[in-house]
């Protein structure tokens, strides 16, 4: 259950991480819910410690259903919502085996993701009422691009190119490998031209040979804030300027002034903290 104010997850990639989550953490089986009655039925809660923007819900969900397919689920929340610390969030009521073995899987999804979340809703206020648009990178936790990459969005940023696929981003070894960034912007236009191609420049002369070569987007790689600032007045509006590299809370308020479009930023996916979620078996009636 996600909310309508972004795309929502692709439901067959949400069941494929499902599964893989919960072999992992199943095995050939949870040896301590076998303890329990098969027959017996219970009810959970899920709870946030902390202030928080809540993504993942489908994942959440999906673990439980996947074990126990008639486990009825009730949000009082949904993806993106932004949640204070005490509040319940759901209230979850199924076979009782199904609920402790689902748990940590379940948790481990929402916190993951809902952290993403409230990282990415803290640079996009902070940038507030600048041109610039947050985005994120292929930084993420291995085998959760996409999921990740959803969180972002719960949290109000944008995506970056999904992977290797879908834009051409030159780096430096491209650059050097390909004979210059000229070139090297000349055959992606050549073998993709269908693509988004965008170049990266480390110094005021890749600057300028990048604007020579005219590519879609041009990345600014930790420079300072003055040059990103000269960057900005030399570009005119010719090329949408990217920076990325040393990006924090702490600076990119001020990196946003300077005029860019876009700024990157890897922590958004790459520094997650789990957000603080319990989920308790609340008593029988």
């Amino acid at each position: 259950m996600s909310g309508s104010r972004f795309a929502p997850p692709d439901p067959a990639q949400v069941a494929v991480d499902v599964a893989r989550a919960l072999a992992e953490d199943l095995g050939g089986g949870d040896v301590t819910a076998a303890l329990l009655p098969a027959a017996a039925r219970g009810v959970v809660q899920l709870s946030c410690r902390e202030d928080a923007v809540l993504a993942g819900c489908d994942w959440f969900a999906g673990c439980f259903r996947a074990l126990d397919p008639t486990a009825d689920l009730r949000w009082s929340a949904i993806d993106g919502d932004r949640i204070a610390a005490g509040s319940a969030l759901c209230r979850i009521e199924g076979a009782t085996r199904a609920l402790l073995s689902a748990e940590r899987s379940a948790l481990n999804f929402l916190q993951t993701l809902s952290a993403t979340a409230t990282t990415a809703a803290r640079y996009v206020e902070a940038v507030a009422g600048t041109r610039a648009v947050i985005l994120d990178t292929r930084k993420t936790l291995p085998g959760l691009r996409h999921a990740q990459k959803y969180a972002v969005r719960c949290g109000g940023a944008h995506n970056h190119r999904i992977g290797l696929f879908d834009a051409v981003l030159i780096k430096e070894n491209h650059i050097a490998a390909a004979g210059g960034i000229v070139a090297a912007i000349a055959t992606a236009r050549r073998l993709r031209p269908q693509l988004l191609v965008e170049v990266e420049v480390e110094n005021a002369d890749e600057l300028e040979q990048a604007l020579a070569a005219a590519p879609d987007r041009i990345m600014l790689d930790d420079f300072g804030l003055d040059g990103i600032a000269a960057a900005v007045r030399r570009v005119a509006g010719r090329v949408p300027l990217e920076v990325s590299g040393g990006v924090d809370l702490a600076r990119v308020r001020a990196i946003a002034e300077t005029g860019v479009d876009f700024i990157s930023i890897g922590a958004l996916t790459k520094h997650v903290h789990a957000v603080d979620l319990s989920l308790r078996l609340l008593p029988p009636n």
